[in-house]
């Protein structure tokens, strides 16, 4: 069949080839002559396209024409014998012809076509050409025709062949039915018996064909072979099972599942290790039996976790196979001999994720896949039996000590009955107990949210404290400033005044003690501030309330404040409602205060305009709203209004926090300490009133107090002659009435002079810091400028019956005062009186004195002293010398709340405050030498 496809192949390409390249070439000159003879007839170049063209194909088609001719000879001459006469045509006819045409030499051309050269050669190329293609013709119908007869005879091979195959294959088919129906029918009897589980999975199906009967047989083997193993493990885990029934030890547990194990899995070797735990909480595996064990001491007796292979196995939680072992690793002995297996298997027992036991086993065959399939099945059944025994083990233990325990039980049964009623009691004790508890939680529950409370106060109060903090720093700072400005003048005159060499003369003296006076008046205005301050938050200010005169107010406001006024050329007008009432009850000193405070203010920030004070009766809406408090009390409304720089808005409440002042640029203009009116809102406070402020940026302010009129007053009915002690000897407006306006302003008072009638003394100090006091003969007069108290109402009643001058002369006094600025001070004044003075530097010096001199009339006594205290003093002046009756005046220059009560405890008779006021003392000592004259 290839040769006869060879034959149809060759003649279809071929010679069809063959009869396409002569055809191809004849019309190569076809197309020749017709582009040579219209080039000639029009002269137009395009004709010559075909005549080169076939030009350059013709020799192609000729070369492969002779090529496929080379199995026939005859038509390969034939052939050849045309290439002569196309070369000589092209030659001498075409190129001849064109050439003359491009020359136009039209007589060389009527020459050539008239001798008709070209036409013969052309002429005897076609009839060799047809001649040529008339033998190809020939040769192609002998070829079909002897491919019709070989397709003929093919088709009677083939037939012939298709018969003999299929009675081959009939014959085969027949065979192969009987085997594939014979494997069926085993395939079917052996399932049939699977089911009656009648079968004996050890047959298995032979097949000697090697195709689909075949792999249905193997997979029918492999099925048979799996249901052997599992009936193999079922059966092996039955018996296993079985096993452990009665067994109530772990190590006969364990012996008996390796006895009954190692056969199976054809062992010839095997160990089981128990898990223990040791004191310290670590977990290690213990030897608890063995199979077949030569030689014991070999075998380790236990494993830590992560030790060994048996310690790695249990911490991997997975199985160790090995099938190259060592000859050396172990030896299995028999009564013949010894041999080394080869194979080992390590498995962990696991319960509930935890490796209970590790068993070992050595083999000298393989371990195979059902061993392993056996061994993975037994875990949880091994590792429950396990954990069953050694539950029994210990409920075993628990019952014996359950037996022992309950004969104790019995023997205390007798005694739980007798405390039973005991414990009802206390039942009753705890419910009622548990109600108070409830209680209390109650309790703690809404303490626990005060306390939250309170913790987020304090942690706002903290945040407060920090700012306050800085706001202290910065009064500090600038009360560093005001303190410093007097102090410095002081100090400089002073020590001008000192070191005089009498070159000065007396204006310039009285001019320096002036302002040393002036600026010791500074100071102690800005003391008085910080202590009233300190008083305030300390919570020790006494509030005195009494009548106070409103009508007298305006008076008393125009004295003080119209130099300041006139000075700075403003207007000052205190204007009073008609309604208002000429007495209300309050702190007449805390209110003046207030109001200087305030006009002090006034003054200090207005350049121009005016200053006014407006008088009347509140408004009982706004004062309920500042108050917080509706009230029938009559609330006066005293505004003080100014045409100053104003306060801005951001700024009008933080003016009144203490150490606060509105900003840096107005302090360093203006001055001050910034305290006036944060004291001033505290006493308001303290009186029951409030201050309101009303201001607008450079237009001015006004801040209104509103001061309610108490209904009791503080105290009534008192001796005149005991008030008049008090005034002189509690006041501490001494200090408050030295405070005025920036211009030293202050409350109406009366001038008078005291002449000096004992010689001048001068005040050394010696190296040790002590000071003595020196006397010399020159005499001078010195000025004493008293303010206006309520010690003058006591010169009146004093003159009438004696002078001062018979009063104090002669009079023994005796000075405790360890400082010796005041004792030169003091000795100065009261000798000028004419008083015997006696100095004593501490308290210790004056008993010694009193023990040897007790003839005095009045005892000066500091406080704070060295060596023995004026406290301690006067306790023993009173109680150990028992002179109860002299009078003992106490020096303090300590102004807090509780001071005088203090005084008086220790044994004082009166008290004054330093820096002393020399008009209050003289009149304090007018009370006390009075009485006692009064008591002689």
């Amino acid at each position: 069949m290839s040769v006869l496809q060879k034959e149809i192949d060759y003649v279809s390409e071929h010679d069809i080839e063959v009869h396409d390249l002569a055809n191809q070439i004849q019309k190569n000159v076809l197309d020749m002559e017709t582009g040579m003879r219209g080039y000639v007839i029009t002269g137009n170049d395009g004709y010559l396209e075909p005549y080169n063209l076939a030009g350059r194909s013709w020799l192609d088609n000729y070369n492969k024409l002779h090529s496929l001719l080379i199995d026939n000879s005859r038509q390969q001459r034939n052939l050849e014998e045309m290439k002569p006469l196309i070369l000589s045509w092209v030659t001498n006819t075409g190129e001849y012809v064109i050439n003359a045409k491009k020359a136009n030499n039209t007589a060389a051309l009527d020459k050539h076509f008239s001798e008709n050269t070209g036409k013969k050669i052309t002429d005897q190329l076609r009839t060799q050409l047809d001649s040529f293609l008339a033998n190809e013709k020939k040769i192609t119908t002998e070829r079909t025709k002897l491919l019709n007869q070989s397709n003929m005879n093919l088709k009677i091979t083939l037939y012939t062949i298709i018969l003999l195959v299929t009675v081959i294959t009939i014959a085969t088919a027949i065979i192969l039915s009987n085997s594939i129906v014979k494997t069926i029918k085993q395939v079917v009897k052996a399932i049939m018996s699977i089911t009656d589980s009648e079968v004996d999975l050890t047959t298995r199906i032979k097949v000697n064909t090697r195709d689909e009967t075949q792999e249905l047989a193997e997979a029918m083997n492999r099925l048979l072979s799996n249901l052997e193993k599992q009936s193999w493990v079922q059966k092996s885990m039955t018996d296993i099972a079985t096993m452990y029934q009665g067994i109530t030890e772990i190590k006969e547990l364990a012996q008996a599942f390796i006895t009954k194990l190692a056969p199976l899995l054809h062992a010839t070797y095997g160990v089981v290790y128990l898990r223990k735990s040791d004191a310290g909480g670590g977990t290690y595996y213990v030897k608890v039996a063995g199979y077949a064990l030569a030689d014991e001491e070999n075998a380790a007796a236990s494993f830590r976790l992560g030790e060994g292979l048996i310690g790695q196995a249990a911490l991997d939680k997975r199985i160790f196979l090995t099938d190259k072992l060592p000859k050396e690793h172990l030896k299995v002995t028999s009564g013949l001999g010894a041999s080394s297996p080869r194979n080992l298997l390590i498995a962990p027992i696991l319960v509930d994720d935890r490796v209970e036991a590790v068993i070992e086993f050595a083999a000298l065959q393989p371990f195979r896949a059902r061993h392993l399939t056996l061994l993975d099945m037994l875990q949880d059944k091994f590792g429950s039996a396990i954990t069953s025994v050694a539950g029994r083990m210990e409920v075993e233990r628990l019952l014996g000590e359950s037996q022992i325990l309950t004969e104790e039980l019995q023997a205390q049964s007798e005694e739980l009955q007798a405390q039973s009623e005991e414990l009802q009691m206390q039942q009753e004790q705890l419910r009622i107990t548990n109600e108070f508890l409830e209680e209390k939680n109650k309790f703690a529950e809404q303490r626990a949210a005060e306390l939250k409370i309170a913790k987020d106060e304090l942690e706002d109060y903290s945040l407060k404290l920090k700012l306050s903090s800085q706001y202290k720093t910065d009064f500090l700072a600038n009360m560093s400033h005001e303190l410093r400005t007097p102090l410095n003048s002081i100090l400089i005159l002073s020590q001008m005044l000192m070191e005089n060499n009498a070159e000065m003369d007396r204006s310039e003296v009285e001019e320096y003690a002036r302002v040393v006076h002036t600026s010791g008046g500074d100071l102690l205005r800005l003391i008085d501030d910080i202590l009233d301050l300190s008083k305030v938050e300390a919570g020790k200010i006494e509030i005195l309330i009494d009548e106070v005169n409103v009508t007298e107010i305006p008076q008393l406001l125009k004295n003080t404040f119209d130099p300041v006024a006139a000075k700075k050329n403003l207007t000052f007008n205190v204007l009073t409602d008609p309604d208002v009432p000429a007495v209300i009850l309050t702190d007449g000193q805390r209110l003046q205060q207030i109001l200087k405070n305030l006009l002090s203010n006034a003054f200090k920030f207005t350049e121009q305009g005016s200053v006014k004070v407006q008088i009347a009766l509140a408004d009982r809406e706004k004062a309920a709203e500042l108050l917080g408090i509706q009230t029938d009390e009559l609330i006066l409304a005293i505004s003080v209004t100014d045409t100053g720089i104003g306060i801005p808005s951001d700024k009008q409440q933080i003016i009144f926090d203490a150490f606060q002042q509105v900003d840096g640029t107005t302090n360093r203009q203006y001055g001050g300490t910034g305290l006036g009116l944060s004291i001033s809102r505290e006493f308001t406070r303290l009186l029951g009133g409030a201050i309101d402020v009303e201001s607008e940026l450079d237009k001015g302010s006004t801040f209104t107090l509103y001061i309610p009129s108490k209904r009791e007053p503080a105290y009534q009915g008192r001796d005149l002659h005991q008030a008049l002690k008090e005034v002189a000897a509690t006041r501490d407006g001494t200090t408050r009435e030295q405070e005025g306006t920036t211009e030293k302003a202050e409350w109406p008072a009366n001038e008078r002079t005291v002449a000096v009638c004992s010689g001048t003394r001068t005040m050394a100090e010696y190296s040790d810091g002590h000071s003595e006091v020196t006397y010399s003969d020159k005499r001078t007069e010195i000025g004493y400028s008293g303010e206006y108290t309520e010690a003058e109402d006591l010169d009146e009643y004093t003159e009438a019956e004696m002078s001062d001058k018979q009063l104090f002369k002669g009079k023994k006094v005796l000075l405790v005062e360890d400082d010796g600025r005041n004792i030169y001070a003091l000795v100065t004044a009261l000798e000028s009186r004419g008083v015997i003075v006696q100095v004593a530097k501490n308290g210790k010096r004056a008993i010694e004195m009193l023990q040897a001199y007790a003839d005095y009339d009045l005892i000066f006594m500091d406080i704070m002293m060295p060596v023995m205290g004026g406290y301690e003093a006067m306790k023993v002046i009173r109680h150990d010398l028992g002179l109860e009756t002299l009078p003992i005046i106490a020096l303090t220059a300590k102004a807090m709340k509780g001071e005088r009560d203090k005084c008086l405890e220790a044994g004082a008779s009166d008290y004054i405050m330093k820096p002393l006021n020399i008009d209050q003392l003289f009149s304090l000592m007018r009370v006390w030498l009075t009485e006692q004259v009064e008591q002689d």
